[in-house]
């Protein structure tokens, strides 16, 4: 394999005898299969038989022993490769080492999660963990989306307990839990902050239920209000969907199939998940019809495909979609080669609005879902047709469109501004 990518025998042989020489070259096979070039190969084969040598160096006896040295390694690379290189470049050069390292170890380890977080997150390690998950998921019935949000939580609650040396569930207390609360309020809006805590009120519940701990403390962590229906959804009008829609450059593969992606967040009001699930066979050419399945509120839902958006499904097929065993309907076009992410097309969604120019706030794929929201609202549909049509499950996810007439205060602003003046 190392022979397809390197000419010299001594560099093949130094790669070779380094101790992590087997992940390495299963490493190059996946790149190789996953579409990146040799000018990718040969950048990042030396840096992982460097990393190898460090590691080695530091105490590392096992593959297993390699996680634990990539933040380090970074930091060293980064140092190490300072000279003529600006301090933003040196940041980004650190990201890229570390990520090929964690993409490495990720084909090479099971068990290990090569994907970086921005965002502090731990495992929870409770005694009682396994037992509670069940819990959620089979009396509870929480889907697994859900319990990605439960993780997160409690693995938060842990790192927490961890700093202040709580290593027993009997140690909790509501002073404890207080400080908590204190720990994560300032770096979280409210919707997160509730994300946190009510998983973590509901951990504390079932511990005074299985009688793990001796009085119920989930009282002691109150969740903050929100007062129904208090947000505007964020929606944008007709005429700047337009000006999105026009600043995609559909010269480019890329274009073509992020303007079909638009196309069907915007006409049908899909999440993202929903478009990254997309497969070739949900699309049914022949009765013209597009099958979105296992919604949010747990059932499927039938679209008439309409002619704007299939063309442009089928101009993404017919030239730019990659050749691949794997059915789903929407693929990077760099690589790794595979499909597209739900959080890629949020992304890509918020990049066009910036593009034309679109001033709202956290713009990305849910702004179009509440664009297309509010222009059936304004087309005077019922709300349960609405609801039906975009998958809500609740009726007042709906209702939430209805509750102001923006248009009408904007009218009544510039009135009483008139008389003002």
């Amino acid at each position: 394999m190392l022979e397809n990518f390197f000419s010299k025998p001594k560099t093949i042989d130094r790669i070779r005898q380094s101790w992590i020489a087997e992940s390495i070259e299963n490493y190059v096979l996946w790149l190789e299969q996953h579409g990146h070039s040799t000018q990718t190969i040969h950048r990042r084969v030396p840096l992982l038989v460097q990393f190898g040598e460090y590691a080695k160096q530091r105490g590392a006896n096992s593959i297993e022993d390699l996680p634990r040295f990539i933040s380090d390694f970074g930091t060293y690379w980064e140092q190490r490769s300072n000279c003529c290189r600006s301090s933003d470049r040196q940041k980004t050069l650190n990201r890229e080492v570390r990520g090929c390292l964690r993409q490495m170890l990720s084909i090479t380890l099971s068990n290990f999660d090569g994907r970086s977080r921005s965002r502090r997150t731990y495992t929870p390690r409770f005694d009682f963990t396994e037992q509670f998950f069940r819990f959620l998921t089979e009396e509870r019935g929480l889907s697994k989306s859900s319990m990605r949000v439960y993780i997160w939580a409690l693995g938060v609650f842990q790192a927490y307990l961890d700093r202040i040396g709580v290593t027993q569930v009997t140690q909790l207390s509501p002073p404890i839990l207080s400080g908590f609360v204190i720990d994560v309020k300032d770096s979280l809006g409210k919707a997160s902050l509730i994300r946190v805590l009510s998983p973590v009120r509901i951990m504390l519940r079932y511990l005074f239920r299985e009688g793990l701990v001796e009085r119920d403390l989930s009282n002691v962590l109150e969740l903050p209000h929100i007062y129904e229906l208090s947000n505007l959804p964020r929606s944008i009008s007709w005429d700047e969907v337009r000006r999105m829609l026009e600043a995609v450059d559909r010269r480019t593969p890329t274009g073509r199939r992020d303007y079909a992606i638009l196309l069907l967040l915007v006409t049908y009001g899909l999440r993202a998940r929903e478009v990254a699930a997309i497969k070739l066979d949900d699309i049914d050419w022949k009765s013209e019809r597009l099958l979105i399945r296992d919604r949010k509120a747990g059932h499927s839902t039938g679209y008439p495909l309409s002619k704007v958006v299939g063309n442009a499904i089928l101009e993404y097929l017919k030239k730019d979609r990659p050749e691949s065993n794997e059915r789903e309907l929407f693929f990077r076009m760099q690589a790794p080669i595979r499909p597209v992410s739900w959080q890629s097309i949020s992304g890509r969604a918020g990049h066009y609005l910036r593009l034309a120019g679109i001033d709202v706030t956290k713009g990305g794929s849910h702004t179009l879902r509440h664009t297309c929201v509010q222009r059936l609202v304004d087309a005077k549909f019922s709300l349960k047709l609405i609801g039906d049509y975009v998958g809500h499950r609740s009726a007042d996810s709906t209702r939430v469109y209805t509750k102001v007439d923006t248009e009408s205060l904007r009218e009544l602003a510039l009135v009483i501004e008139e008389e003002v003046l």
